[in-house]
């Protein structure tokens, strides 16, 4: 006999995941949707198994903004093996070449600084990119090296936690995009004794930290009252955006498809509200006119918007 279907419910909202070791990005949204019984669920950002750390899943609707922290500056923390090289750039691959580390602390703050600021950089073959709808590490895993594009990155910032050894710790603050397993591969050639990515954690995402996250072991102790209490509210992922309320002719017209004028707001992508507390999207001001860019599917149709302009507790 089949067992029943799970019942799946709409859930709204953003969840900051510590995710574990050993577990693919994909794999932890699954398990967040199982948890909570979602139907729909996406992460913003992969990170590889060998990688903990923060991992913001977007559920329902806040999935619609998850762009805005793909966007966002990212924050890791990462153990350099000087020494070696391996095949993958990390830990898990086979060791390419061994030189003797004679490396001084004073080399690593005279090295570190040429790597801050734009430049590029060609992702590994062992990662999730994907080429012709294929993912680099399945190319890798056959043998086979795919051609790959050199990307614009930007490294805001590298701090050095400690240096014992052959071990060198690391705290980064990037860009999207970048890989941490090359930037770790070229400050080792930058050293002169080569280096891999031994361990890496991702401490912060935008404006979240990995303070704020919640592991699945927590998560596996609450109820779902008090799991669906852990989430932050949709509008999460867009907070890096300037927030614009409309009165209810104007949120009307935005939720029906028309064009706002609003002459005195200077061009770019807003938060919008409707009223005081229901958000209804985000928008794009363009010469003067507010059109919308992305909302809400609860505040779209008629009878519901009446609603949110009736009353202004309701929101997305």
């Amino acid at each position: 006999m089949n067992k029943p279907r799970a019942v799946r419910r709409d859930v709204n909202g953003v969840l900051l995941l510590d995710k574990p070791l050993g577990l693919t990005s994909q794999q932890a949204v699954s398990k967040v949707k199982w948890l909570f019984s979602a139907r729909k669920a996406g992460h913003t950002g992969t990170l590889d198994p060998m990688a903990s750390g923060l991992l913001p899943i977007g559920l329902g609707e806040a999935t619609k903004f998850s762009q805005f922290l793909l966007d966002a500056e990212k924050g890791y923390r990462a153990s350099l093996r000087l020494g070696a090289t391996t095949n993958t750039g990390d830990s898990e691959g086979e060791i390419l070449e061994r030189r003797p580390v004679t490396v001084t602390a004073e080399d690593i703050a005279r090295v570190l600084p040429s790597f801050f600021g734009a430049q590029t950089q060609i992702p590994p073959m062992h990662s999730a990119l994907k080429v012709a709808g294929k993912p680099l590490y399945s190319y890798a895993r056959e043998g086979v090296t795919i051609e790959r594009q050199a990307r614009s990155i930007v490294i805001e910032d590298i701090q050095v936690i400690d240096f014992n050894e052959n071990i060198l710790d690391i705290r980064v603050r990037c860009s999207k995009g970048t890989y941490i397993r090359v930037l770790a591969e070229d400050i080792g050639a930058a050293l002169g004794c080569g280096a891999h990515l031994a361990a890496l954690s991702r401490e912060s995402a935008g404006g979240f930290t990995l303070s704020e996250a919640v592991s699945f072991d927590t998560l596996e102790t609450l109820s779902l009252e008090d799991r669906m209490a852990a989430l932050l509210p949709i509008d999460a992922f867009a907070t890096s955006l300037d927030r614009m309320v409309l009165d209810p002719a104007q949120a009307r017209r935005i939720v029906t498809g028309l064009t706002v004028p609003l002459p005195e707001v200077q061009d770019g992508l807003y938060r919008v509200y409707a009223a005081l507390e229901g958000f209804l999207g985000v928008g794009e001001v363009e010469e003067g006119l507010l059109k919308a860019r992305r909302l809400t599917t609860q505040l779209q149709g008629k009878e519901q918007m009446e609603n949110c302009l009736s009353n202004p507790a309701v929101t997305g």
